[in-house]
């Protein structure tokens, strides 16, 4: 029996990324996971979130996609949509700069925004991808290297090999690489510094992404996205 059959992903995505789970750097992703949660470690999020992102968009309603890079390692954050963390949670700094932008690009009253979980978004058609799908809690990075990242790629290759185009979002210069095989001649790519409070005031405040993707999204017959929370 393949390890595939154990996997809970959408039908959509399943159907294109069901190879990766039979390869190898995908069975050493496995015994990593195993070894550290054996060894009393936390991992952020829990086990059937690791596929959130995926779960939540469907591969064939994807109309806008937004690349992070790793969950947050705090306690009840993580539940595996980047920059969301659930409701209750504080905000982290990033998703407040992102807050912030909507607010002076739509012209959206901050009550809009009294929760960070972006699920509604993910509901939207908009895929929450991060680059690395778990984390130790309290280490930062600490999975990085371990094989997600080859994961995430081919999520991004069957997107830009998809008929139908989209939009990403890619912000800061680890997104951007990552997004390097996108095919820019079907799919539109905006890019902007990282919404990090050490990069947000270089260019991603005052980007108007949001309006700029929802005009884009108009462009393909697609209904805009309703970036309130």
């Amino acid at each position: 029996m393949t390890r595939r059959k154990e996997v809970q992903l959408e039908p959509g995505w399943f159907e294109q990324l069901a190879p990766e789970f039979d390869l190898p750097y995908m069975a050493s992703l496995r015994e990593f996971l195993v070894a550290e949660k054996a060894a009393g470690k936390v991992i952020y999020p829990g086990g059937s979130e690791y596929f959130n992102a995926l779960n939540s968009t469907a591969f064939e309603s994807v109309k806008v996609v937004i690349l992070g890079q790793d969950p947050y390692h705090g306690p009840n954050q993580a539940h595996g949509l980047c920059f969301s963390v659930r409701q209750g949670v504080p905000l982290p700094p990033s998703l407040k700069n992102i807050y912030k932008e909507i607010q002076s690009d739509l012209g959206f009253d901050e009550k809009a925004f009294n929760h960070g979980c972006l699920q509604g978004w993910a509901a939207q058609g908009v895929l929450l991808l991060n680059s690395v799908l778990t984390v130790e809690q309290n280490h930062a990075a600490s999975h990085q290297g371990k094989g997600w990242e080859i994961f995430t790629d081919r999520v991004i290759e069957c997107l830009s090999r998809r008929e139908k185009p989209c939009v990403f979002l890619l912000w800061g210069n680890y997104a951007q690489k990552k997004g390097a095989v996108i095919d820019r001649a079907k799919h539109s790519v905006l890019t902007a510094p990282h919404p990090s409070p050490l990069s947000a005031h270089r260019g991603f405040l005052g980007c108007k992404h949001f309006s700029h993707c929802n005009n884009l999204l108009a462009e393909l017959g697609e209904t805009a996205i309703d970036w309130r929370v």
